[in-house]
């Protein structure tokens, strides 16, 4: 029964902790980083590198990895119990009748078969099931709750790399809101605050080191790179999302 209650325990765990990559995804980090995020905070090793800038400077990431945490520790306790008892051996059985074998094997021998069946799982939950359909469906099924029920808001842009002393680069989509739409580069005059646009994806199409003339239209996705706590501001006005304070909400 124990070992269970661990599998079931570990099940979850690993459910919430893709709950909160998918979180932290919505809110603009880039999927891989969403996923160390989220592990880091659930287990609570800390996330000590320069990514954590981009938790840290968020209200929203904020409270989701306050979450993680939060469930993380909860989870942690119930898996150190029930992996305790099943490794123990029991006192009250001298053998065990396993399915699909006639024979009886010792008792003594039952906290390895635990033992051997979590190694498997734990195998199979970290290695093998994140690549599988399952946890593709998990993902969109996560992602449509949490934007249906508006528990967290997506995003139109995405940061996907942080350098030292805060600066990084953004992936922005524009929309047909958008004020810069129909500008040039130069007419839309992004360096004024400190905004680099590094590339322009235009469908199947890669504009790297964009010219200054190079228009910006509906669909497009630009690359840009700047201070992230300043470039911020600007990129809800350049992806045409007017419903920052909506979404942000008091921290």
């Amino acid at each position: 029964m124990n070992i269970l209650l661990f599998l079931a325990t570990l099940i979850v765990s690993v459910i919430a902790v893709r709950i909160g990559a998918v979180a932290f995804n919505l809110t603009g980090l880039e999927w891989s980083v969403a996923k160390f995020q989220s592990l880091s905070c659930f287990t609570g090793t800390g996330f000590t590198t320069r990514e954590s800038e981009l938790i840290l400077a968020s209200p929203r990431r904020r409270r989701i990895a306050t979450y993680l945490i939060v469930i993380g520790h909860a989870g942690f306790v119930a898996l150190i119990a029930t992996f305790a008892n099943s490794i123990r051996p029991s006192l009250d059985l001298t053998r065990i009748d396993l399915p699909f074998l006639k024979s009886f094997v010792p008792a003594q021998l039952l906290p390895l078969i635990n033992l051997l069946i979590i190694a498997g799982a734990v195998y199979a939950l970290v290695r093998i099931l994140p690549h599988t359909r399952l946890a593709r469906k998990v993902t969109t099924l996560a992602k449509k709750k949490l934007v249906g029920k508006k528990i967290v808001s997506p995003e139109k842009f995405e940061e996907i790399f942080v350098a030292p002393g805060g600066y990084g680069v953004s992936r922005v989509d524009i929309e047909a809101s958008s004020p810069v739409l129909g500008k040039s580069l130069a007419e839309a005059d992004l360096r004024k605050h400190g905004i680099t646009v590094l590339v322009i994806e235009r469908g199947l199409t890669t504009i790297p080191n964009p010219p200054p003339d190079a228009r910006i239209i509906s669909g497009d996705v630009l690359l840009c790179f700047g201070k992230l706590s300043a470039m911020k501001d600007e990129i809800y006005t350049l992806s045409g999302d007017h419903d920052r304070e909506a979404k942000d909400g008091p921290s």
